[in-house]
């Protein structure tokens, strides 16, 4: 488990708030992050889950509301916003964050599964922004779009879900225009995270700690380090960051040649 806290100095006191993806990984963090602030958190995904994000605050449980729903499905979609103004008549946070991609190599993958990850990495979180942009147009609200450091680099073995992130950096800008000023909208771009698949992309605990020492900051990001991003970014604090995205990557990686060159 993470040592990093979530802390939020926000307060989202009778806030609503919609993860997408909620139930595990760096989507369960964001929750977490939202419920302790005082959210309403609604999370959404496939199949039922073993557990929930919850807090304890004043020795009262705060836990987020599952709604079964697929993202890439427009009838499940439908049906996740109907409930959500049923219950909670608004929304004030959609957090995009449910997606991803296996490992597969371009000339490898067929045109159906580059289809399937840019329907995920795209049209999804898309479709779902339409629907909260209509929830949120008569009192306003924050859009965050989780992007991927896979946009602004290569991404060999995840190509169409680089591309889809891309894309999701130019749907932000154009969004932020369309939907102002009631509607925020803002991605988030982490660097490499640290979460229970990790071991997927980079083995052992060895392979991760030889992963850590490329990035400048000495280590991966944790998923709390996402939802202290989540929680600035959908607070006032950051009122007029609207199109923006905030590149969380711990410096960045450290360029090969420094490892290439020989020292003098």
């Amino acid at each position: 488990m993470s040592t990093h806290n979530v802390n939020p100095p926000q307060n989202y006191q009778d806030q609503v708030v919609l993860v997408t993806g909620g139930t595990k990984g760096i989507g369960f963090a964001i929750a977490t992050g939202f419920l302790a602030a005082g959210a309403k958190v609604v999370v959404c995904g496939r199949k039922e889950p073993e557990a929930l994000p919850q807090v304890t605050v004043n020795n009262k449980v705060n836990q987020a509301h599952f709604i079964q729903a697929d993202v890439k499905d427009n009838d499940s979609i439908n049906t996740l916003f109907l409930a959500i103004k049923e219950q909670y008549g608004k929304l004030d946070v959609l957090v995009n964050n449910a997606g991803g991609s296996p490992f597969a190599l371009a000339d490898k993958a067929s045109p159906r599964f580059h289809e399937s990850i840019i329907k995920l990495n795209l049209i999804a979180p898309l479709t779902v922004a339409q629907h909260a942009n209509q929830l949120m147009q008569e009192d306003g609200g924050s859009i965050i779009f989780i992007g991927s450091i896979s946009a602004l680099r290569a991404s060999p073995g995840t190509a169409a879900y680089g591309a889809a992130k891309a894309g999701i950096l130019s749907l932000v800008k154009t969004l932020a225009v369309e939907w102002a000023p009631k509607v925020r909208v803002t991605a988030l771009s982490p660097g490499l995270v640290k979460t229970e698949n990790s071991h997927l992309h980079y083995g052992d605990e060895a392979g991760i700690d030889k992963v850590c020492k490329t990035i400048p900051a000495g280590r991966m990001a944790e998923p709390e380090d996402v939802a202290n991003a989540c929680l600035f970014l959908a607070s006032p604090q950051a009122s007029y960051s609207s199109g923006c995205n905030l590149l969380l990557n711990g410096g960045g990686e450290l360029p090969a040649f420094l490892n290439a060159s020989e020292s003098k």
